[in-house]
């Protein structure tokens, strides 16, 4: 009796069957994910293999592309790390202001990034509250490349906080008082028993850090200087390319962009698999 109940109520479901959800699921990935990808792949090639090569090539697109793709890995790292921290601390602790700090946490996600542009540039320029203090230092943080790393920081910490905050929450306090009582350090508890189950959750952050960076635009442009070579970034040479009418070479560095984010999330992803099985029983 119990077992025929259970099977009737496994059977029915509030969504839709399966054939329904995954035509829905197919109709969105290709009218609004593959479709205008695949257009923008199309476009590209149109100029041939000659043209995407010699496009890909040239010393300003390669330039652009190394400041986008390695400073965006280089924040999406840092931003990891600290977002751990930061979301150790929010869940452990309980502390005057904490949900304060909490909500500040997702402002990035509602602030308009040219908004966040223009707060740092003004806050990290040479005449700025901060980078009044750095300049004696020697340090430029405003119109460099470090400015793009710390835009890039800014608008990324929030995925890497929210995608481990979970996490934490379901790991037990008696799993790190038995490593205690056993004579662990604290070094030791950290990196085999609380790593493990946290790290799915930290590679999660990293893609959607560094997918975020690697596309972002309005939170850099006023920070970075925009010096060819220099401080560039690939978004806007994309559309410094869009502004000349040069559709074309436009349409084939967001292809490459667009292959070289693929496959870094790719093999992120394959990481993140590899770590959930390799730690799943923890």
């Amino acid at each position: 009796m119990s077992s025929a109940f259970s099977l009737r109520i496994k059977q029915s479901s509030v969504l839709p069957g399966f054939g329904v959800t995954l035509g829905y699921t197919l109709l969105y990935l290709g009218l609004l994910v593959l479709l205008p990808l695949g257009a923008l792949v199309v476009k590209a090639s149109g100029i041939g293999l000659a043209g995407i090569v010699a496009t890909a090539t040239e010393p300003r697109v390669v330039a652009a592309l190394r400041t986008s793709f390695n400073i965006s890995f280089l924040a999406a790292g840092v931003a990891s790390l600290f977002g751990l921290l930061i979301a150790w601390v929010l869940t452990r602790y309980d502390f005057p202001g904490r949900r304060l700090i909490d909500a500040i946490v997702d402002l990035p996600f509602a602030l308009p990034t040219a908004v966040a542009g223009i707060a740092l540039a003004a806050l990290y320029a040479p005449n700025g509250w901060v980078g009044a203090l750095l300049e004696p230092l020697g340090l430029k943080v405003a119109y460099t490349p470090l400015g793009i790393f710390i835009a890039l920081v800014f608008i990324g910490l929030p995925f890497t906080v929210r995608t481990v905050q979970p996490l934490i929450t379901e790991i037990e306090h008696e799993l790190e008082e038995a490593s205690a009582t056993l004579g662990a350090s604290r070094w030791h508890t950290f990196w085999r028993v609380l790593l493990p189950p946290l790290l799915p959750g930290v590679l999660t952050g990293f893609a959607l850090a560094f997918a975020r960076a690697v596309g972002e635009y309005g939170s850099v442009i006023f920070i970075a200087g925009n010096l060819p070579y220099v401080s560039e970034i690939a978004p806007l040479l994309i559309v410094i390319k869009l502004s000349e009418y040069d559709y074309t070479g436009a349409t084939v560095i967001a292809t490459i962009m667009l292959a070289i984010s693929f496959s870094a999330l790719l093999l992120i992803n394959l990481l993140q698999a590899w770590s959930r099985r390799r730690f799943g029983h923890v």
